[in-house]
């Protein structure tokens, strides 16, 4: 019996055609990202790149420009854009990166006579071995993060060199992936047969989605980073350039990113100012960001886009994080979102489903 009805659910979801088309698409891409995803980074860049750029060039083209001129003109912004954060915006960052890291040592002393205080107004609370104790071990920690930034530093020019091919490479494929963009596709489809019915469905959704997602990712880490960057100057902390960074960036894995960014925050904001009123500002002030963020911006951004519940997101980003680390963090969404679309366009032996 229960053979019966494991055949019989096989043979009304996987005896299309199209099931198995699609089928051999996910294992055909799972694997080459895989065990080439290292390789093909620059690539995949270039693609986020360009189908962010390929609004703006949108916007350039329904307001009589040419397609060539509108993908010139949107380089040319993409361009100065690159030049401003390398230039400008790096070298600030790692400054302060460096300025960070020396004060660390500050939180050992500091907390050492805060523990110490409180050690003696409330004796009952915590001895002086849990005392002693939770200092090693903060120590411990910051021992641990100086080794690593330190055979980061020995490991710089790889990285260096790294950097100079994604700063020479991936611009030159956003530019053709914008020039070619069609005729790249009309290649693409002489690889598919003629019959992709699921596919064409699944891909118009998914397409329209993803590039969505990714502008929308992009605009929510301009102005999450740059709100950030003038609320922490304003409020005269010292690191607001390498936190409105941070914070910008932490908005890419949604809910995660925002709770390991919150503690360089905390402590950035308690080397400048301590247990204070001015402590208590940054932190109320982050706070306010991250609502704002979450409940205001995101809906405005992604109402269009994300229909997902947020264990749905978590547990995407988990699996696809684990397969192709950044990237399958940074397409998580893009990527479930994918997933639903399939299984609600998922061909049957009665026909097809409609793609929600």
């Amino acid at each position: 019996m229960m053979i019966t009805l494991i055949k019989s659910w096989f043979n009304t979801h996987f005896s299309h055609p199209d099931a198995m088309l699609i089928i051999l698409f996910i294992l055909l891409g799972t694997l080459v990202l895989y065990f080439f995803g290292g390789m093909l980074a620059p690539v995949i860049a270039a693609i986020v790149i360009a189908y962010m750029l390929e609004g703006l060039v949108q916007y350039f083209f329904h307001r009589g420009l040419s397609r060539n001129f509108a993908v010139i003109l949107s380089f040319a912004i993409f361009l100065t854009a690159l030049l401003f954060v390398v230039i400008g915006l790096v070298p600030v960052v790692s400054k302060q990166v460096s300025s960070f890291l020396d004060d660390l040592p500050k939180i050992v002393t500091q907390g050492k006579d805060f523990l110490q205080n409180l050690q003696v107004e409330y004796p009952n609370l915590l001895n002086v071995e849990q005392a002693n104790s939770l200092v090693a071990s903060i120590a411990s920690e910051l021992t641990s993060l100086g080794q690593s930034v330190l055979s980061l530093s020995l490991a710089s020019i790889p990285f260096v060199i790294t950097a100079l091919i994604y700063f020479l490479l991936v611009p030159l494929l956003v530019f053709f992936f914008l020039k070619d963009k069609f005729l790249l596709l009309d290649w693409i489809n002489t690889f598919l047969p003629k019959e992709k019915r699921v596919l064409q469905t699944v891909w118009k959704d998914v397409d329209n989605q993803i590039g969505n997602y990714i502008r929308g990712k992009f605009y929510e880490i301009v102005i999450v980073g740059f709100t950030t960057f003038g609320a922490f100057l304003f409020l005269g902390l010292s690191y607001a350039t390498l936190l409105g960074v941070l914070v910008g960036l932490s908005v890419v894995v949604p809910y995660i990113g925002a709770a390991v960014v919150t503690f360089p925050v905390v402590i950035a904001a308690y080397l400048e100012f301590g247990f204070s009123v001015d402590f208590g500002w940054v932190i109320g002030v982050y706070a306010l960001i991250q609502a704002l963020d979450g409940n205001v911006l995101v809906p405005i951004l992604f109402s269009d886009v994300v229909n997902l519940h947020p264990v749905a997101i978590i547990v995407a980003i988990l699996i696809f994080g684990g397969l192709w680390g950044f990237w399958g963090v940074f397409f998580a969404i893009p990527l479930a979102t994918l997933v639903k679309s399939l299984l609600a366009a998922w061909p049957t032996q009665g026909g097809f489903a409609e793609a929600s």
